[in-house]
């Protein structure tokens, strides 16, 4: 569209674009498989007999039909795992928020810059969780029995990949893409 008589080209663009959608779907599922992952109650399993998640350590013992539970609050690593992960999602949570309205409000690029730092930053807090949970697992457990380390790690670990791929969808450069659509 042309403006009046100054020669100037004035071009309107869309401000949700298919590469900033497919980031904001990225960054939806990582707030969800976060959200799962931290109230999952098995992070680790073994034998029917024991499970352990963010928040509680519970085992059955072979005379008994009830379970024991006990709180994993009071161990540094646990707690240490558990901020790291809520810090991360409480990043994914705002830069999603923050994306929402950049939609709304039909803002470009001015907001995908500061929602990549935030998703990068997440996938920092959430690898070192990832990393942290199971060596210190390793660690200070006894393995008498085979452990494994089940979904609510798994969903975890899937977050963090969202995060990281919501983060570089982010980062493109929105003049040479998003001018095309």
């Amino acid at each position: 569209m042309a403006s009046s008589g100054s020669g100037i080209e004035e071009v309107r663009v869309s401000a949700l674009t298919p590469l900033k959608l497919v980031g904001l779907v990225c960054v939806f599922l990582a707030l969800c498989l976060d959200v799962g992952a931290v109230l999952s109650p098995a992070w680790v399993t073994a034998d029917n007999q024991y499970y352990l998640s963010l928040w509680e350590s519970c085992w059955k013992p072979l005379t008994s039909d009830t379970w024991q539970c006990n709180t994993t609050l009071e161990t540094d690593w646990q707690i240490a795992t558990l901020v790291l992960l809520l810090g991360g999602a409480a990043l994914i949570l705002f830069s999603f928020l923050v994306a929402l309205v950049s939609v709304w409000v039909g803002s470009r690029s001015h907001c995908y810059r500061p929602i990549a730092v935030m998703l990068f930053a997440a996938v920092v807090l959430h690898v070192c969780s990832l990393i942290l949970y199971p060596v210190k697992f390793i660690e200070t457990v006894s393995l008498r029995i085979y452990h494994e380390f089940n979904w609510g790690y798994g969903l975890a670990c899937g977050a963090t990949i969202f995060s990281f791929g919501g983060a570089i969808l982010y980062c493109l450069n929105p003049k040479n893409y998003d001018d095309y659509y």
